[in-house]
């Protein structure tokens, strides 16, 4: 049975895609839980120069109004993270790829909240012009920072999750029929959402990733799960209509 392991899911998009609908999508996908969930969406993958710059300007005024706060204020996007480690974690990633020459958009390092200041908590971090050689993209983040990936057409954008480590999941955004089949047929990656931000199926299908998201021959639960705890019992049967006049003899070749 299959067991889970990383993840660094991309959301495509395309540039005909709903960007104002991709804005919403992706603000809860990437910062929801503080970013602290398997199936978040942390690389964003516009495809154009175009695309990419429309997108950004959206996007600015969406983080812009996330409210990070506990768990008792129903206004909160979302809270801490783990633990005081992972926080640094988090922030040093953030370095990491400032370091490697990627564009600190909008910068959550040294967050605090008014009257919790001992609070893990990470302000939602936006980074752009980020490339797939930046170890920064080469591994898991897990915390509320969204990357950006700029892919110059479509087979770039195929190839970049296809080629990643992991292969938990990905989404394409797109209002193009014949480009959402050609992308979930091709891109080689466990799960794929069409206009889908997290694309996690309902419990009686499977769940999994490929690559190093996940360990083991089947997926971790629907049918395949069942069959992880089912003892198979393997019957041959032959059931011959006659009395025994030899009409219906069962004869094992000897050659050929």
């Amino acid at each position: 049975m299959q067991a889970f392991g990383g993840a660094k899911n991309h959301g495509i998009v395309m540039p005909d895609a709903d960007l104002d609908q991709v804005v919403t999508d992706l603000t809860g996908a990437a910062f929801g839980s503080a970013g602290e969930r398997c199936m978040a969406l942390p690389v964003v993958v516009p495809v154009g120069e175009e695309t990419a710059e429309r997108l950004k300007a959206k996007l600015l005024p969406a983080i812009a109004a996330l409210r990070i706060g506990v768990s008792n204020d129903p206004d909160a996007h979302y809270g801490p993270v783990v633990t005081p480690e992972h926080k640094a974690r988090i922030e040093q990633w953030i370095t990491t790829a400032e370091e490697e020459g990627a564009e600190i958009v909008v910068d959550g390092r040294g967050f605090t909240l008014q009257g919790h200041e001992k609070g893990f908590f990470v302000g939602p971090t936006l980074i752009d012009h980020v490339t797939p050689k930046m170890k920064s993209y080469q591994e898991e983040i897990f915390g509320p920072v969204l990357q950006i990936v700029r892919a110059a057409d479509f087979e770039e954008a195929v190839r970049l999750p296809s080629e990643h480590q992991y292969g938990n999941g990905v989404a394409i955004f797109t209002r193009n029929g014949h480009a959402a089949r050609e992308f979930a047929a091709r891109v080689n990656v466990g799960m794929v959402g069409i206009n889908v931000p997290i694309p996690v199926p309902v419990a009686y299908h499977s769940f999994g990733g490929w690559k190093r998201s996940g360990f083991g021959d089947i997926d971790q639960y629907g049918t395949e799960g069942l069959r992880f705890w089912t003892k198979n019992k393997k019957i041959t049967q032959r059931w011959p209509d006659g009395g025994g006049d030899g009409s219906n003899a069962f004869v094992i070749p000897i050659m050929g």
